[in-house]
Order: structure tokens, then C-alpha cells, then sequence
């Protein structure tokens, strides 16, 4: 049995998958940029430093990439944030983990204060003993610097932890970081890139891992 399970957030406890997209589209549209939507939805799980470059010329980014993720990141909480829910089941999953004895740490490519609301939103601060975040870091996801440091926050080693998360980036995040990877289906990637990226189980969503948390690599 791992000594601690480091979660992903968005997609994984969180549904805010959408709401991200939609706003990184719009934000870009806003600086002439026309992706399209799914274009964008499929690099969510991605921080804006590796997520922009896939849309942006690196004379693009110079002139206004910093303005552009502003100003997302502004529209996200004027307009999305307060949308977000949290997945049916999350805090009895991370209530089931604690009750295995082992510790959690969050490892998220959002920024401090939409982790802060997520934390609220899933009512899971009293579960929580580490967070880390995308301003934690010098690279997002799929570079593992946040996997790394939520680590070091819980003083384990990657043998005794394992991660939770949704994305192909969060699985090969970890897996550079040493870490094995139960992936869930509830921020819409396909199965078949889960797979290909490495993840070791794959569940519909919390509450699939939840009901199953017994037979699972958690366990």
C-alpha cells in the first residue's frame, strides 16, 4: 500500500475541464487567435507555459503571450469560476484514503487562488497535508516539478506514493517524477490515452474509485 496519494485537481476531483477551454478560447480569441474548441479542450491539464506555445508563435508569445494569460486568467474567475462543482464522491474518496493511512497532497497546474476555491468547492481542506501549485513551480505539467514537489512536501519517496489525475500530462508528469498513476475518465480523455501514457488503472470517476477503492492501486 502507497504511504500517500497525490491528487490532480481540475478534471480529477473538479469538473472545470470545459470551463478552462472555454475560457483560454475566448481569451484568445480576444488576441486574434482562432482555435478551435476541442483544439483547446485537449491541452487542458497543461499550465498556460505549456499551453500557450501550442497555440502561439514564439514572436506571438514575446509581443503578447503575458498580456494574453492575464487576462485569461481575469475572464476564468470574472466568468467560470463560480461554475465549478466538485465530482460526485470526492471528499468520501479522499475520506477513504485517510482512512487507509495515508497522507494526500494536491499537485495542480492551477494557480494558488483557483486552487484555494477548488479546495472550498470540494470541501477537502481537513483531508489536505500538502498542496502545491503551477505558481509553485517553474514548469507545468507533463514536466514533473509539481510532482516533485509534492514529494518533498510530504517527505515520501515516489515508491511509497502514487498519483491520481485525469490528464495524459498528468501521467507522464509522474511517471518522469518516478510515480505510478491511477487515471480517471472524468475529464473527458480517452481511455486509449490514458493507456498509451502509462496509466496503471483507469476508472470512470471518484466515485468509481471510491466503490473500488479496495481493489485498487491505492489499496
Amino acid at each position: 500500500m502507497a504511504r500517500a496519494v497525490i491528487f490532480d485537481v481540475d478534471g480529477t476531483l473538479v469538473d472545470s475541464v470545459d470551463l478552462h477551454a472555454q475560457a483560454w478560447k475566448e481569451a484568445f480569441e480576444r488576441f486574434g487567435k482562432q482555435p478551435r474548441f476541442a483544439d483547446v479542450r485537449s491541452q487542458i491539464g497543461k499550465g498556460a507555459d505549456q499551453l500557450m506555445p501550442v497555440f502561439l508563435s514564439r514572436d506571438e508569445l514575446s509581443r503578447f503571450g503575458e498580456q494574453l494569460q492575464t487576462f485569461r486568467g481575469k475572464h476564468f474567475k470574472r466568468e467560470y469560476l463560480q461554475k465549478v462543482r466538485a465530482f460526485p464522491r470526492a471528499r468520501e474518496l479522499l475520506l477513504r484514503v485517510r482512512e487507509a493511512g495515508e497522507r494526500i497532497a494536491l499537485a495542480s497546474s492551477a494557480a494558488d487562488d483557483e486552487l484555494e476555491h477548488y479546495v472550498e468547492v470540494a470541501q477537502i481542506g481537513d483531508l489536505i497535508d500538502y498542496a502545491t501549485s503551477a505558481d509553485d513551480v517553474a514548469r507545468s505539467k507533463p514536466y514533473p516539478d509539481v510532482f516533485c514537489a509534492a514529494l518533498a512536501g510530504l517527505q515520501v519517496s515516489p515508491e511509497d506514493a502514487i498519483v491520481v489525475g485525469d490528464s495524459p500530462y498528468d501521467v507522464q508528469a509522474a511517471a518522469r517524477a518516478g510515480l505510478r498513476t491511477v487515471a480517471v475518465l472524468s475529464g473527458g480523455f480517452a481511455r486509449a490515452r490514458l493507456q498509451s501514457a502509462g496509466a496503471v488503472a483507469i476508472y470512470d470517476d471518484p466515485a468509481d474509485l471510491h466503490a473500488h477503492f479496495a481493489s485498487s492501486p491505492l489499496a
